[in-house]
């Protein structure tokens, strides 16, 4: 998925999966979506590979909007994610 996350948007949470593998990867972000209230945006960091590519979709057929992913100087990757109206 190709991409920037806009500098100028604001967040309202974070949480760094880089530390953790599939599936717990998208475990670990669902608990942090249901943390944020609806509207609310949520940055992750995750690393390339499986995450990368099965969370923006997951969270997106869960009714959530991707904003944007970003690949950083670090070899990871930075999505922001806004929550729907679930």
């Amino acid at each position: 998925m190709k991409g920037e996350v806009k500098r100028e948007a604001e967040w309202d949470a974070f949480v760094d999966i880089t530390d953790v593998v599939c599936p717990m990867t998208f475990v670990k972000t669902k608990a942090a979506m249901e943390e944020i209230e609806a509207g609310r945006i949520l940055k992750i960091k995750m690393n390339e590979g499986e995450p990368v590519e099965n969370i923006p979709r997951s969270l997106k057929e869960e009714g959530h909007m991707v904003i944007g992913v970003e690949r950083n100087n670090d070899g990871t990757f930075t999505i922001l994610v806004k929550k729907g109206d679930l």
